[in-house]
């Protein structure tokens, strides 16, 4: 793994001359930007095995785990304002053909000024640092949640249907502005390629946000008299999705789910759980002061989602990218169960002693 502290500004701008034209002779060059994140640290250890990949740049503030000969890493916190400039260097540098833009939160945070810096500003720092080089994909992570719970909503949210979660909450508004720069980004950049996949909640076995984390509380809060449906994409298969867009040119927005929906109530009986039903203005009140005491795993506008239904379309993936998940919504929530019962296990071991 190499280092860019390691490399003198001579060397970066022979790279720039020279980079471009013998990468791409030998294989693509993928930038990542939140690289040690979930998504992030699984997509480096895929391409660090693909024939295809020729050199991995990985931009975070910490290098992933997963790193290995192929991958170079450039420390680079995006919430700076001279991160534009930097990356547009490394991009130059490393004659970087494909962008991944996954730099951001799986879970709410108190943090909000610095998650606005690095959700909203951070891509258009990325943006226009990759305005100044020739690109030719770029692949942004989104979610479903961002659709929004909302009574009107039909059974199933195609990528035509507006975004229309809470614009009060951080957490979504943030993504919004984020997908709204690159819809931007894409009506005006000619010959590059740009990606879009909203994924629907991931869980598995490895992977850690506050869906998971809301699935293991041992009585699980839901809302009196209320119990839509809910659909999860397993984490193999969200990592699946983006090795497809980077494999192949599917420019636009897709939707990355599982098959198939589940009740929240049935959702809670598979995890092992105990549903605590709750009136919803008492719900909202507690939930909110919760928050507040950093007690509680997302604010009170989540309790939208245990009211109404918020399920995404997954026709237009599997037509246009040939995308076939391995597991269904049940089949990827039992995954996660099976390793949450170990875990359950583990910590009552370590209790008992």
């Amino acid at each position: 793994m190499a280092h860019d502290k390691l490399r003198s500004p001579d060397s970066n701008r022979q790279s720039a001359a020279n980079g471009p034209r013998s990468a791409r002779s030998r294989g693509r060059v993928v930038a990542i930007t939140g690289a040690s994140s979930f998504l992030g640290k699984n997509l480096v250890g895929v391409l660090e095995e693909d024939p295809r990949t020729a050199r991995i740049v990985a931009i975070d503030v910490k290098a992933p785990t997963t790193s290995g000969p192929k991958t170079r890493m450039y420390p680079v916190d995006l919430t700076a304002p001279a991160s534009e400039e930097r990356v547009a260097e490394i991009l130059q540098a490393e004659g970087v053909d494909t962008l991944l833009h996954l730099a951001f939160l799986s879970s709410p945070t108190h943090a909000t000024a610095w998650a606005h810096e690095l959700e909203s500003v951070g891509t258009m720092h990325l943006l226009n640092a990759a305005r100044q080089v020739d690109l030719q994909k770029l692949i942004l992570w989104s979610q479903t949640i961002l659709y929004g719970a909302h009574p009107t909503n039909p059974n199933f949210l195609s990528e035509r249907h507006p975004l229309r979660a809470d614009a009060d909450e951080p957490f979504f508004a943030d993504k919004i502005a984020a997908e709204r720069e690159v819809a931007m980004f894409a009506a005006k950049a000619k010959g590059t390629v740009v990606t879009i996949l909203r994924t629907a909640p991931i869980v598995g076995p490895t992977v850690n946000n506050y869906i998971t984390r809301y699935l293991a509380e041992r009585f699980v809060i839901t809302l009196l008299g209320f119990d839509p449906l809910w659909q999860f994409v397993h984490e193999v298969d969200a990592i699946a999705a983006f090795k497809l867009a980077i494999d192949r040119d599917f420019p636009g927005t897709f939707n990355i789910v599982g098959e198939g929906v589940l009740p929240i109530s049935t959702a809670i009986k598979i995890a092992g759980r105990t549903s605590l039903p709750i009136f919803h203005p008492l719900a909202e009140t507690l939930i909110a002061a919760s928050w507040a005491a950093q007690a509680a795993y997302a604010p009170a506008s989540f309790l939208r989602y245990l009211r109404y239904v918020s399920i995404a379309d997954g026709e237009k993936a599997a037509r246009v990218m040939g995308f076939r998940p391995a597991y269904t919504t049940r089949e990827a929530l039992l995954d996660y169960v099976s390793a949450q019962r170990l875990r359950d296990v583990r910590l009552l071991q370590e209790t008992a002693t």
